[in-house]
């Protein structure tokens, strides 16, 4: 949580690079690209399924094609995901309340 947390600061104050290894000379020399893909991650990471891109639209995005969505959300949080270690004459319920969280945890087919 810490660094999603640095991460939405650099991102709001328009300081990403700062989160690039500086001893690496190859991230150095290909900073704009690396801050492009944390820009992705971020994009990826929506909380509200819907506005996640298609793998096709993450693909552009890497080629230079499209420019990642500008109005994101930055704050990241981790769904809890239902108890599964229920005994098998409880596994029908417990598949059936997990899967209703399924919209909210993973984007839907594409």
């Amino acid at each position: 949580m810490h660094l999603l947390n640095l991460f939405r600061k650099n991102i709001e104050e328009d300081r990403l690079l700062d989160l690039v290894d500086k001893c690496s000379e190859d991230m150095q020399l290909h900073g704009g690209e690396v801050e492009n893909m944390m820009r992705v991650a971020a994009w990826c990471l929506q909380n509200d399924f819907t506005k996640r891109p298609s793998m096709s639209m993450v693909v552009k995005v890497l080629e230079g094609a499209v420019n990642v969505e500008s109005d994101l959300d930055y704050f990241f949080s981790n769904p809890s995901l239902p108890n599964m270690r229920a005994g098998v004459e409880n596994q029908e319920v417990h598949i059936v309340a997990a899967s209703s969280l399924f919209p909210s945890i993973l984007s839907g087919p594409r």
